[in-house]
């Protein structure tokens, strides 16, 4: 997940199609509207007698259900595809007959599902049907024309998120800013009130989205609730092999064993902000303005590493700089990606993947330029969606999204249903995981850089590291928990903007540079709230990447401090990755976790372990300062 645009994995059913991003559709060809209307499961020879159910049945209904997803699944991803990279009514019209259908079908086979509840079953037929239940993200009620309210509300919300757009001035003097072009602005501009100005221009997309989502929440807890589940906080919760209590506390757990290093970095952070910009735009205590951090979101702030950087704390490398040197175009970035993969006994991605997807933004439409990996079949019709720009933090996206695109692909001889990432943060921190071995030595070894840094610039790097990797951990914490509360009725619609700002104000210790209120909807400026993509996902991947690339390198036969250690081009580190990927979801996350990292639970001391220096050079940094906010 980068900058402007961050990687996702939003199955509305488990390995089924993603609506809103990098994640898994399966697609090709479909039923016509007239034609797809009667989508629920047939009913088992025992339901048809009125008998009791049987393990048979269930077997049989698994067999059924997964079938009918997986050709249902291939209308929809094309359909999504379209609305994505063609933005215009008559796609959104589409993309929502097909969701609507998909929907349908979904609801009716996780209700279905539920009539085996009380039959003694094996394990993977328990899971299966499990899976079955709580693979939808939004459910939606029985009744076919709450159904086809929710599909249009889903294809409304991200088609206003994807065309938005600031504009200043009137007629012939009228500029209009792309969120791509915002974000460069907010990536490179200095200009506190530019900043500010674009900052605020761009949430002007989300004030009309408030009472499409409000709607939308009360429909899908309707279908939670129709499902079994209290609403769909308890829902999403549930999805993780553990209670959803139980996930909430983990959550938290791992948040509080890495919360002193964001605390170190956000007072450093501050501090230098201070010097750059004074005390009349950022206090010398306190929270941060959000649009100085470099980003849309303040939610990764690498961006201002020239900012944050000590005068004589040389940068070991400058990526952007490599790449514009190096002279490659969008597409040869990607095939350095793939490079990557193959070099670790991957098989090269097919033909059908240069073709169809999407590299640039084109000129002549409007497209959703998030960033996102597709499986469009199941099988390898994979695909990325990207507006690639030539600086460093797409090279590293081109990587994430490549690291979903090899996991769909590895995985496509499970059963449908496990035609998915362990738990949904693993399909993320896959990717990122692989990030982590772009390194100086990886760089040097695929002729970007001529020479490997000495150590003595590892501060500098971690720095750069630490203000993408531990800055974005609140933030990837706090969007669900607004959702959660949002879901469970804790926080009401007229206090949606309230509650979103004090949980960023209290986990990470930013405010808003503009006074802000309930006529705002600050929540939907940001993808995955129109696009309806659960963000823990992002939280955990953060935690598990870092227990990934610790194992990776353990298996590689590193030595050394771990920050400096990739994996690229080593078979053995290769063969554990690609036996933990081929797994999919057939087994519960904590058996993926223990086959590539010998344990069975999150474990943040990995990245603890990873940026080790930096925590001592903070803390160096910091004395005197008066770190931590109110």
């Amino acid at each position: 997940m980068k900058k402007i645009a961050l990687a996702v994995v939003a199955p509305v059913v488990a390995a089924a199609v993603v609506l809103s991003g990098c994640g898994n559709g399966n697609g090709d060809g479909g039923k016509a509207p007239s034609q797809a209307t009667n989508t629920a499961a047939q009913p088992s020879d025992s339901a048809q007698s009125g008998a009791e159910p049987t393990p048979a049945d269930a077997k049989a209904f698994l067999d059924d259900a997964q079938s009918r997803l997986a050709e249902m699944g291939r209308e929809l991803s094309h359909a999504s595809w379209l609305a994505s990279t063609y933005i215009n009514e008559d796609s959104q019209y589409v993309e929502s007959l097909a969701s609507e259908r998909f929907t349908s079908l979904a609801v009716e086979l996780a209700n279905e599902a539920a009539k085996f509840d009380a039959l003694p079953l094996d394990d993977e037929t328990r899971r299966q049907l499990t899976m079955l239940k709580q693979a939808l993200v939004l459910p939606a009620p029985k009744d076919p024309k709450q159904t086809a309210e929710l599909a249009q509300l889903q294809s409304k919300l991200q088609g206003m998120y994807g065309s938005g757009k600031y504009c200043t001035g009137e007629g012939d003097a009228e500029k209009c800013y792309s969120l791509t072009e915002m974000g460069r602005l907010m990536a490179e501009s200095r200009d506190p009130e530019l900043l500010e100005e674009i900052w605020t221009g761009w949430r002007q997309v989300s004030p009309p989205m408030k009472p499409l989502y409000q709607r939308q929440v009360e429909i899908a807890n309707a279908g939670a609730r129709e499902l079994g589940y209290d609403n769909l906080s308890d829902m999403w919760r549930s999805k993780y092999d553990m209670a959803a209590d139980d996930f909430s506390a983990d959550m938290d757990a791992q948040w509080e064993k890495v919360k002193p290093l964001y605390v170190a970095l956000h007072c450093h952070v501050r501090a230098k902000l201070n010097e750059r910009y004074g005390d009349e735009v950022v206090p010398p205590k306190g929270k941060i303005p959000a649009h100085l951090l470099g980003n849309m979101w303040a939610q990764e702030w690498g961006n201002i590493y020239d900012v944050v950087k000590d005068e004589d704390m040389e940068a070991p490398y400058d990526l952007d700089a490599l790449i514009q040197e190096s002279g490659m175009s969008e597409q040869e970035m990607v095939e350095v990606g793939e490079r990557f993969f193959t070099s670790l006994g991957f098989e090269p991605l097919p033909d059908t993947f240069w073709e169809r997807s999407q590299f640039t933004k084109p000129r002549d439409r409007d497209v959703v330029c998030h960033a996102s990996a597709w499986n469009m079949d199941g099988e390898d019709d994979i695909r990325i969606k990207m507006c690639i720009q030539k600086t460093a933090d797409d090279f590293i996206t081109v990587h994430h999204e490549l690291g979903h695109n090899f996991y769909q692909r590895i995985y496509k001889d499970q059963p449908f249903l496990y035609r998915e990432g362990a738990n949904d943060g693993f399909h993320e921190a896959v990717g990122d995981a692989v990030a982590l071995s772009i390194t100086p030595k990886y760089l040097k070894e695929i002729g970007l850089m001529e020479e490997v840094p000495g150590s003595d610039k590892d501060v500098g790097f971690l720095m750069r590291q630490a203000l993408d990797k531990i800055a974005f951990l609140p933030f990837g914490l706090l969007v669900d928990k607004w959702r959660w509360q949002v879901f469970d009725g804790e926080v009401q619609p007229q206090d949606y903007n309230k509650a979103w700002w004090q949980l960023r104000e209290d986990y990470q210790g930013i405010q808003a540079p503009v006074a802000r209120s309930e006529a705002d909807f600050d929540p939907g400026a940001k993808y995955h709230i129109p696009g309806n993509t659960p963000y823990a996902r992002y939280f955990l991947a953060r935690i598990q990447q870092f227990q990934f690339h610790r194992a990776l390198c353990e298996a590689a036969g590193h030595k050394g401090p771990l920050h400096r250690c990739s994996i690229y081009n080593n078979d053995a580190a290769g063969k554990k990755l690609r036996e933990m990927l081929a797994m999919g979801a057939s087994k519960p996350w904590p058996e993926a976790m223990q086959a590539i990292t010998g344990q069975r639970e999150l474990d943040a001391s990995a990245i603890i372990d990873y940026f080790a220096p930096l925590m001592a050079y903070l803390q160096e940094q910091n004395k005197g300062r008066d770190c931590g906010w109110e």
